[in-house]
C-alpha cells in the first residue's frame, strides 16, 4: 500500500515509486503524483490511506518525491524525471514543496540550495497560465459570494531576470536578431550615476498570449462571470501588447457569446481594461464576486494573494498551472495556493494536536483525478462519481461542525479526526451505489464563520469597539437605526455623496472641522 511505500528512506535511489497490485477497485488513469514537505506531506499521506487507497486503485499513477533531500540527493534528478513524466502523462497533482533558505540547507545537510521547482515546471510543460480561483463550500459563507477567477500569465516578468549590481557606468541594452544579416537593435541605453545601482533585464513572451485569452474566456463565460483584463500599460508601455491581443481573440471570438449571455452589461458592452491600481482597490469592494481577472505574471501573483484574504485564506485558493503539449493537447498540474504550513509541523513533530484544514490540497488533488480521466475516459463515470462523494463528504463536515478549527473554531476537529470524519461518510456515500448529488443552500440558511476566527482578531479592542456602537446607538435598544446609520457616516465622513461640487465642498470642511475637535493633543 501506499503507506508502506512513504516508508521507504527518502533518500532512496530514483524518483520514481512503483505499484503492481491490482483490485477490484476504481482503476485511475495514469497521472503524475509529486509529493512535498512538512504538515501538507504529513495530511496528504493519511488522506490518500483513508479517502483514497480503499476505492481507487492508483497503480498508474507515477509517484515523485520532491522532498529538499531527495532532490538533493539526486542531485535534482529526480525533478527532472518528474517534469518528464507531467509532459508525457498530461495530468499532475503537486504538493507544496519547500525551496530552502540558507538556513534551511545547513539544517537539512543539503549539498546546495536548489531553486524552486515551479521554473522547471513551466518550461518543461510550456506553461500558459496559473488558473487560481476562489474555492466556495456551499453553505458557508467565505469572502467572495460568487466565484472569482484569475489567469496569471505563467511566464516572463521578474521572475526570470537577470540582474546585477553595478556602480557608475553606462548600461546598454541591446537585440541581436537570430538573422545575423539583420542590425542590431538597441534596447535601452542610460548613464548610472549612483555608486551602486541594480540593474534589471526581463521579457515578456506573448507568442502564447492567445492560448491564455481562450483559456480565460471559455472559462468566465462557462462560469457566467464577467472578465477583465489587468496591466499598468498606462505607465508600462511595454505591456500594451498583452491588453491588444486579449482584447483581439474576445472581439473575434467571445463578445458575441458574452452579450448574448448579459454579461457585458456593467462594462459598457464590451471587454473592460483595468489599470492595475484600479484592480486592487475593486478586489476589496466586489466581494459579491461574478468576476474573473487575466494579468501579467507578477500583477497575478500580487493581486490573488489580495483575493486569498478577501477570500479568508490562500487554503481557499487553487493554483493550476495550464500548459501545452505539442500536439495541441492541455497539460494541467494542480495544486494548493498554501505553503507547507511549518509551524502546524513543528507542533506534530511535538507531540501537540494540530488542525489542518487539506481543503485546497484535495480540491487540487480531485481536479488532477477529473483531468486524468478527461484524457483516459475508460472510468470517468467511476471516477468522478467518487470525486464528486468526496467533495461533497468534506463540504458536509465542515457545515456540520466537524469542520478543522480555522472554521470550526475551537471545537473543531484536529487533522486526524477531520479526516477520520470525512472517510466515515464517504465510506457511506460510496456503499450507497449512487451518484454525487450537490448540496443546494435553503434559502437564507447560509453560514458565515466568526470575525473572531479571522487572522489578527487578537489585536482587536473589543471593549473600544463595543464603546464605539454604543455612541451611535443613540436609544441604547442595541440596533443602529437607519437614521442613526446616516448621523454615523456623515461624522465619519464615509456617507455617499451627490455630485454637485458645492455639497461635496461643504462635505469635507465639515468632516475637516469635525476631525479638529477630535484630534488627540
Amino acid at each position: 500500500m501506499l503507506s508502506s511505500l512513504r516508508s521507504l528512506p527518502r533518500g532512496a535511489p530514483g524518483g520514481l515509486w512503483i505499484r503492481t497490485f491490482a483490485s477490484n477497485k476504481i482503476p485511475a488513469p495514469p497521472m503524475t503524483y509529486i509529493s512535498g514537505e512538512e504538515m501538507s506531506w504529513y495530511t496528504m499521506k493519511i488522506i490518500r490511506e483513508k479517502w483514497v487507497e480503499p476505492f481507487i486503485d492508483t497503480s498508474q499513477w507515477e509517484y515523485f518525491d520532491l522532498s529538499c533531500k531527495h532532490r538533493d540527493d539526486s542531485d535534482d534528478k529526480v525533478l527532472h524525471e518528474a517534469v518528464a513524466s507531467g509532459a508525457r502523462l498530461g495530468a499532475i497533482f503537486k504538493e507544496p514543496t519547500i525551496t530552502p533558505s540558507a538556513e534551511q540547507v545547513k539544517q537539512f545537510g543539503l549539498k546546495k540550495p536548489r531553486g524552486s521547482p515551479n521554473g522547471a515546471m513551466r518550461r518543461g510543460w510550456n506553461g500558459i497560465t496559473i488558473s487560481r480561483d476562489t474555492i466556495h463550500i456551499p453553505g458557508i459563507k467565505l469572502g467572495f459570494d460568487q466565484p472569482v477567477f484569475f489567469e496569471r500569465h505563467a511566464v516572463g516578468g521578474e521572475y526570470g531576470a537577470g540582474w546585477k549590481s553595478v556602480g557608475k557606468g553606462r548600461v546598454l541594452s541591446t537585440f541581436f536578431p537570430d538573422d545575423i544579416k539583420e542590425p542590431p537593435i538597441i534596447i535601452d541605453g542610460r548613464q548610472v550615476e549612483d555608486n551602486e545601482s541594480a540593474v534589471v533585464v526581463y521579457d515578456n513572451p506573448l507568442d502564447n498570449v492567445e492560448d491564455l485569452a481562450h483559456i480565460f474566456f471559455a472559462r468566465c463565460l462557462e462560469a457566467n462571470i464577467v472578465p477583465y483584463v489587468v496591466t499598468k500599460k498606462t505607465v508600462f508601455k511595454w505591456q500594451e501588447g498583452f491588453w491588444q491581443k486579449m482584447k483581439k481573440v474576445f472581439d473575434e471570438h467571445y463578445k458575441e457569446k458574452y452579450l448574448a449571455c448579459g454579461l457585458l452589461k456593467k462594462t459598457g458592452g464590451d471587454l473592460q481594461h483595468l489599470i492595475s491600481d484600479a484592480a486592487t482597490m475593486q478586489i476589496i469592494r466586489w466581494t459579491g464576486g461574478g468576476f474573473g481577472m487575466a494579468c501579467h505574471n507578477y500583477d497575478g501573483d500580487m493581486l490573488t494573494d489580495e483575493v486569498a484574504q478577501v477570500h479568508r485564506s490562500p487554503g481557499f485558493i487553487t493554483s493550476n498551472l495550464i500548459g501545452k503539449s505539442a500536439d495541441g493537447s492541455l497539460i494541467k498540474e494542480f495544486e494548493a495556493s498554501h505553503g507547507t504550513v511549518a509551524d502546524l509541523w513543528h507542533a506534530h513533530l511535538r507531540g501537540e494536536d494540530t488542525s489542518m484544514n487539506p481543503l485546497g490540497m484535495v480540491v487540487a488533488l480531485l481536479g488532477a483525478m477529473e483531468h486524468a480521466a478527461m484524457l483516459n475516459p475508460a472510468n470517468k463515470a467511476d471516477i468522478f462519481r467518487w470525486t464528486g462523494h468526496c467533495k461533497e463528504a468534506m463540504y458536509t463536515a465542515f457545515r456540520t461542525g466537524k469542520g478543522t478549527r480555522d472554521l470550526s473554531g475551537p471545537t473543531g476537529l484536529t487533522t486526524e479526526q477531520f479526516v477520520e470524519a470525512v472517510f466515515e461518510d464517504l465510506n457511506k456515500r460510496m456503499a450507497s451505489g449512487e451518484m454525487p448529488v450537490p448540496y443546494e443552500v435553503p434559502a437564507k440558511e447560509e453560514l458565515a464563520p466568526s470575525r473572531k476566527l479571522r487572522r489578527g482578531f487578537e489585536h482587536v479592542d473589543e471593549e473600544g469597539i463595543k464603546a464605539f456602537f454604543e455612541k451611535y446607538d443613540t436609544d441604547a435598544n442595541g440596533a443602529i437605526s437607519f437614521e442613526e446609520f446616516v448621523d454615523m457616516t456623515l461624522e465619519l465622513g464615509i456617507a455617499p455623496m451627490k455630485k454637485d461640487p458645492e455639497a461635496v465642498k461643504h462635505h469635507e470642511a465639515r468632516v475637516a472641522s469635525h476631525a479638529s475637535t477630535e484630534m488627540p493633543a
